[in-house]
């Protein structure tokens, strides 16, 4: 029995190795035949992210419509990973919102995603991310083979649900070569093992399933054929022993299954709050079209504590709080959050709503912040029914930049039943139409999306985030006269005090110096010295007295050199001059001088001050800018004066 079944061993191997030989010969000739199959760009949908493709590089096709906001994208010209492929590729500009074919590459993961708005898409910002891509024409390189069929991290990959082949992870063949097929040698390897009747170990059930030894079948068998391929192809794939096949990694899924959630675009640090009609006359349908233009805005401004913050208010007879600036930090919070508004119905009372946010919305206790321009939106369905002028003008007044969004203004035969004609135009910040969005149909209210969210990030022309209050560079230049004498002195250095605790103080808002004078001059500080409030009192606290003459013009020179020549451009710059008695120099040129420059001249004199001398130094007109104190100590009654006057002429400016 022992010599039959050695005999019919050794006529195995014989009847293979001729099938072997014949093999060879016959592969030889079908070489030269096969030609190199054609290259077929795989297809992808919008939503596919670059995270869920583990090949390293690759080309595919984009269908239309992935300039869609729903197709997130996080970064700029670099993108994580988690961001849609299509979307980025649309924001790069490599491809429009046509479509067509890209070229992408896979790159190490950055610490921090830039968002940016570009070619009609507004990507988001992110900390930090694993894994990185970059976009570029589908130009392939010579030598490197592009995969017709991508490989992705789960079987239940979104394009392999619209029908994209998809297989398991395997090795990126090295340029110029091709991956090597299971050889007949392999096969006999393993059948010859099978044969040879050697008692095997029974494999541990984890041990089963990292080697996955198939089962003895004959050496034609198609299934045999299949495992084979399978084992070679999973075994290439794996980086880590034990992991379950087919799976993705533990410590991976869970990271791609968590959507990041961005701290906001810094680009576009606002407080805003939309004011959305919710009167009777609008109906359900436009509410829902007004409803879909406010998350798309929460989509588009990427919503995060270091960027935009978004609060909605609804009127109708009365205004009403949906939600603050503090209640939903992200935009996928905001969407829900806006999903759930009802409408309150009622007439259509905008100024009493601007009123209402002026007052009650934009505070500290709602998630108001500092540093952030307040903006309010305003959708009017018509016309209000009420009067805007008088409450835009505080909200203005108070800082808040207000735009409007009209739609479907008055008919010739309904203009009788406007209350007030022009109403957009006397409540924006500038009648130069960067604050006014008209659309003439609900239906084209998805137009205003991209050029409101361009301008209320545009915070360098948020002309009323400027007020009397946080955009001057004021420099006090301060007599120290023998005559004046020490303890005058400190009161009025307590004069100048109490001004500057009006101001709001720091780097961007107002700025304050000193500069004290008598025969000669010294710069107690420059406007960059000091860039919050309690330093600036403090160094005013610490300026000392000097004592000497009287040259009052030679201050004023001293001033605009030493000062006001260091003022920011976009800052008004205001001089504010206290003396006690006539100068010793002519002041007519020096104050001339200081008028051309376009500083603005508040004159205070005191005691034996002249004053046809203070009504020459002070801007035009002098009644509003020159003023007399019979006693230092009655100093202190002119703050709410000067302060009313420096607000009164900065509101005065033309809003054009």
């Amino acid at each position: 029995m022992r010599t039959v079944v050695l005999t019919m061993k050794a006529s195995v191997i014989e009847m293979f190795l001729v099938l072997l030989l014949t093999g060879v010969h016959s592969n030889k000739e079908t070489a030269k035949k096969i030609k190199r199959p054609k290259f077929t760009v795989p297809q992808i949908n919008c939503d596919v992210k670059a995270g869920k493709i583990i090949n390293p590089e690759f080309i595919v096709k984009c269908p239309a419509g992935c300039q869609d906001p729903k197709y997130h994208v996080y970064g700029t010209d670099v993108y994580a990973s988690y961001s849609s492929v299509c979307g980025a590729a649309v924001h790069s500009g490599v491809l429009d919102n046509s479509g067509g074919k890209i070229l992408v590459r896979k790159v190490a993961g950055q610490s921090g995603y830039k968002g940016s708005y570009s070619n009609g898409v507004q990507s988001l910002s992110l900390p930090r991310w694993r894994e990185s891509f970059i976009v570029l024409e589908s130009k392939p390189k010579k030598g490197v083979t592009y995969p017709s069929a991508l490989t992705y991290s789960s079987s239940k990959s979104p394009a392999a649900q619209a029908g994209e082949t998809t297989k398991a992870y395997q090795r990126p063949p090295i340029p110029g070569t091709t991956a090597q097929p299971v050889t007949l040698m392999q096969l006999l390897a393993v059948t010859v093992a099978v044969a040879t009747p050697t008692t095997l170990p029974r494999p541990s059930p984890s041990a089963a399933s990292t080697t996955s030894i198939p089962r003895p079948q004959s050496v034609g068998h198609r299934s045999q054929e299949m495992d084979l391929w399978s084992t070679a192809t999973y075994t290439s794939s794996q980086n880590r022993p034990g992991a379950d096949p087919g799976l993705v990694p533990k410590e991976e899924l869970s990271t791609q299954s968590l959507e990041p959630v961005s701290l906001g675009d810094p680009n576009c640090k606002i407080d805003l709050s939309f004011l959305i009609d919710g009167s009777t006359s609008i109906g359900k349908r436009r509410f829902r079209i007004q409803k879909q233009l406010l998350a798309d805005v929460a989509q588009a401004l990427d919503i995060g504590p270091a960027g935009p913050l978004m609060g909605v208010v609804q009127y109708g007879d009365n205004p009403a709080t949906h939600f603050n600036l503090k209640t939903h930090t992200n935009s996928r919070d905001l969407k829900t959050a806006i999903e759930k508004i009802t409408q309150r119905g009622g007439l259509s009372n905008v100024g009493r709503a601007i009123s209402f946010v002026t007052k009650n919305f934009f505070s500290k206790a709602n998630g108001n912040r500092s540093g952030a321009p307040n903006v309010v939106v305003v959708l009017v369905d018509g016309w209000p029914t009420d009067k805007v002028e008088e409450a835009s003008r505080l909200a203005r007044e108070s800082g808040i930049n207000i735009f409007f969004i009209t739609i479907e203004g008055a008919a010739e035969n309904e203009k009788q039943y406007v209350v007030e004609p022009n109403f957009a135009n006397k409540a924006v910040c500038r009648t130069n139409g960067f604050y006014s969005l008209h659309v003439q149909s609900w239906f084209g209210l998805h137009k205003t999306l991209q050029p409101l969210v361009k301008r209320v990030c545009d915070t360098d022309r948020l002309a009323c985030s400027k007020t009397c209050l946080n955009s001057a560079d004021i420099g006090f230049v301060i007599d120290g006269s023998s005559s004046v004498g020490t303890g005058n002195f400190r009161t009025v250095l307590q004069f100048v005090t109490n001004l500057t605790k009006e101001f709001e103080i720091s780097d961007t808002d107002t700025r304050i110096g000193a500069v004290q004078y008598t025969y000669e001059q010294r710069l107690e500080f420059g406007f960059d010295k000091y860039s919050s409030k309690p330093d600036i009192l403090n160094a005013i606290k610490r300026v000392g007295y000097w004592s000497g003459g009287t040259s009052t013009g030679a201050a004023i020179n001293f001033a605009l050199e030493q000062l006001f020549k260091k003022s920011k451009p976009n800052k008004r710059k205001l001089m504010i001059l206290i003396t006690d008695g006539r100068s010793y120099d002519d002041v007519r040129i020096p104050a001339m001088a200081a008028h051309l420059k376009g500083v603005i001249t508040y004159a205070i004199g005191v005691a034996w001050a002249a004053q046809e001398e203070l009504e020459v130094i002070a801007t035009h007109p002098a009644r509003d800018h020159s003023f007399f104190v019979d006693e230092f100590d009655n100093l202190y009654q002119y703050v709410p004066r000067i302060i009313q006057n420096i607000c009164t002429e900065f509101n005065s400016q033309p809003r054009n």
